[in-house]
């Protein structure tokens, strides 16, 4: 008798259970993503124009001026392999550097100490310049296969390379000093891509999603993920063609943070909550 009343306990608490799973209430790790990542809540101060012959890769403030990168290939992308400065006012770039595109796909970029430092995606080497006259300096090796977005905290250059792996490198040797993987509650986090340090945060679009994640680099964690799914929209809805989501800026001295995407028409000022 125990056996049959066990076994028929065993089968009442499995119907349950399926029952509750089916209607979207017994999936705890289809809930766990939501619940573990706070919201961050932004508002639209400003949209600016862009230049939509520029395939996005890099965002970046310089002494008051916006810089940009682009990436592009000679085989299959009609798009730019440059950076250069973006008037706000027009949209328009000013080239500064270009790239020979029947060998190299530009990539993220980041100023340090006077020194601008631009990757490459499929290449494996990054490149060093004055970044008053934009003379090359020196290349250097990457120390992964891909390079994807840059930025830098006050001791090291802060490189993603489309996995969930941040690889910090000392600004003058090149050399790489730590990887951080970047992680929720549900494991590793992939796709990093272009990102910024803001206030003490990484701050890294997630290639293929509407999301800027906001990573805390003592521990690699998401303590946090902005959702720009309406610009998006917005963006494919004037702009047939618009990419992804791709391209952070703050500016340190004004407190002002730039976002946009490749192709996209507009780069939006937001102010984050």
């Amino acid at each position: 008798m125990n056996r049959i009343l066990f076994a028929a306990t065993v089968i009442f608490t499995t119907l349950i259970a399926c029952n509750e799973t089916e209607n979207g209430n017994g999936d705890a790790n289809n809930m766990s993503v939501t619940e573990a990542i706070p919201a961050i809540q932004y508002a639209v101060v400003n949209k600016y124009p862009h230049d939509t012959s520029y395939f996005t890769e890099g965002l970046e403030f310089y002494k008051g001026q916006l810089f940009e990168s682009s990436g592009g290939n000679a085989d299959e992308s009609p798009y730019p392999s440059e950076l250069g400065i973006s008037d706000l006012k027009t949209g328009k770039v000013t080239t500064k550097v270009q790239l020979d595109k029947t060998k190299y796909f530009g990539e993220g970029i980041t100023f340090f100490n006077d020194k601008l430092y631009q990757l490459t995606w499929t290449s494996q080497i990054g490149f060093v310049y004055d970044a008053n006259t934009f003379k090359k300096i020196k290349e250097f090796k990457l120390p992964s296969k891909e390079g994807w977005g840059l930025t830098h905290d006050s001791t090291h250059l802060i490189m993603s390379d489309g996995t969930s792996n941040l690889y910090y490198l000392t600004p003058d040797s090149l050399k790489l000093q730590n990887i951080l993987r970047v992680t929720d509650n549900n494991g590793p986090v992939a796709n990093m891509n272009e990102l910024e340090y803001i206030n003490g945060y990484i701050y890294a679009n997630q290639w293929e999603t509407s999301y800027i994640l906001k990573i805390d680099p003592a521990t690699g964690k998401v303590v946090g993920r902005i959702n720009l799914e309406n610009l998006q929209k917005e963006a494919s809805s004037l702009r047939p063609g618009a990419d992804v989501l791709n391209g952070i800026a703050y500016n340190p001295e004004t407190g002002q943070v730039l976002v946009t995407g490749k192709r996209w028409p507009f780069i939006y000022e937001i102010k984050i909550q």
